[in-house]
């Protein structure tokens, strides 16, 4: 695909005959194809924001949001592929009514179709709280801008089991499912930002970011609202919609935010609240209902909790901010994109590597994106795991080329070294300390 072309699917605007397939084993990975696009637009729009507002954007939190990111695709690529879709087939096999896949109106069909179904799972996943402990990740965001876009969770797609199903029975084919389901994700990107005011006409039928904002706000009057995809028409229709408003400021985060910028404690920090108010029900009805029911509900409230109850939130409100020395920063963000590009390797090797490297390369991904939440969150074990990382990467590269590339990988392994150093260095004096406030004791 041309650039414009790319550029055209992050607003639905694509010929349906160049999107169109019969097998899946045909469909372009139009996500991960977008990625120089995200960063492209990412820099852009940090640019318009400083020179237009003079104001600078939390780069801890922009380097938080991109980690996820990474967290989800890695395991997206790799564990229960098909999962959200398992059966599809086998239902098609059953529909009850055919339509040609080649058919410009079997293409809209299943973009309505899968825009009709995001916006019930996403729906879900605000309305029942075990769903929402991995939904939440996506809205732990202080911020709101393109980089909130890729803070995705790397559990919820296991949960959206069942809503994209139906289309099957309608006879829309698996493969077009798949295209408009990346469609779909393409489309939300955008309108995560502030840049973009009003759009005119089009707030009555599509998603903007002016609807989106008001999701994302924790103001009392934001809450569970503007659940859409594309179209904002199914919030309009099934009784969602919220406009924004001009007299309150939004809020954005979580209504309980959380201290922490470590981005594998962020996807899973809340299941754990999910279980401990379960277990602390008095009933079996009630234990059901604390993990069924919506994260605010408590025995004696309505399914969705109590609207009287709910805190009232506005702005503005300190925001988790984190500062560390200045080359502890700079390490971070060369760490940072370390991590992507090494990502962004690992992808296209993906085919051709064991099992075990698979995992193996997945553990170092993941650890590395913990790691760097954990320096900003100031946990006291990090030097250590940071030099135990920097130390297996030393013990693998050494003798296996990475990148292919001598004069590469040679540097790759000398910067791993130093930093291993340096890091066991930083370990000693933890240690060294942690001993000597013991004798104090």
């Amino acid at each position: 695909m041309s650039v414009l072309e790319r550029l055209g699917t992050f607003f639905y605007i694509i010929d349906p005959r160049r999107s169109t397939f019969q097998h899946v084993e045909e469909i372009p990975d139009y996500v991960n194809q977008a990625v120089p696009l995200f960063i492209t637009m990412v820099v852009l729009e940090w640019t318009v924001v400083w020179l237009r507002d003079g104001v600078k954007f939390r780069h801890n939190d922009l380097v938080t949001s991109v980690m996820h990111g990474i967290v989800y695709d890695v395991l997206g690529l790799v564990v229960l592929r098909g999962f959200a879709l398992l059966g599809y087939e086998w239902l098609y096999e059953h529909r009850l009514l055919h339509l040609d896949w080649s058919s410009p109106v079997t293409w809209v069909v299943a973009a309505l179709g899968v825009d009709l179904g995001y916006y019930w799972f996403h729906r879900a996943t605000h309305e029942i709280n075990l769903v929402w402990a991995s939904h939440q990740v996506h809205h732990s965001s202080e911020e709101y801008n393109l980089s909130t876009a890729l803070r995705q969770s790397m559990f919820q797609k296991y949960f959206s089991f069942g809503f994209y199903q139906p289309l099957a029975l309608l006879g829309v084919p698996l493969a077009a499912v798949l295209v408009h389901l990346q469609f779909n994700l393409l489309f939300q990107f955008w309108i995560h930002t502030e840049v973009v005011r009003k759009c005119g006409p089009l707030e009555w039928v599509l998603n903007t970011p002016s609807h989106h904002r008001v999701h994302h706000g924790v103001n009392k009057w934001c809450l569970d609202k503007n659940y859409a995809g594309v179209l904002i028409i199914w919030d309009r229709m099934f009784g969602t919609f919220q406009a924004e408003r001009h007299d309150q400021k939004i809020t954005y985060g979580l209504v309980d935010q959380p201290q922490s910028l470590n981005v594998i404690w962020l996807q899973v920090f809340y299941f754990r609240a999910v279980f401990r108010k379960a277990l602390s029900m008095t009933t079996w009805g009630d234990t059901l209902r604390a993990l069924f029911y919506g994260p605010g509900w408590f025995p004696g409230t309505p399914r969705l909790g109590d609207p009287d109850t709910f805190p009232d939130i506005r702005g503005p409100r300190p925001k988790y901010d984190p500062q560390l020395p200045l080359w502890q920063e700079v390490y971070i963000l060369l760490h940072f994109f370390l991590i992507l590009f090494l990502q962004q390797l690992w992808i296209t090797h993906l085919e051709t590597i064991s099992w075990l490297m698979v995992l193996a390369s997945m553990a170092f991904i993941f650890v590395s994106t913990g790691i760097i939440g954990a320096m900003y969150d100031g946990w006291w074990w990090a030097p250590l795991v940071e030099a135990a990382r920097c130390a297996s990467y030393v013990a693998y590269a050494r003798s296996a080329p990475i990148t292919g590339v001598a004069a590469l990988d040679t540097s790759l392994v000398v910067y791993f070294v130093i930093s291993t150093l340096i890091w066991t260095s930083q370990s000693i004096a933890i240690v060294k300390a942690t001993l000597k406030a013991a004798k104090l004791e």
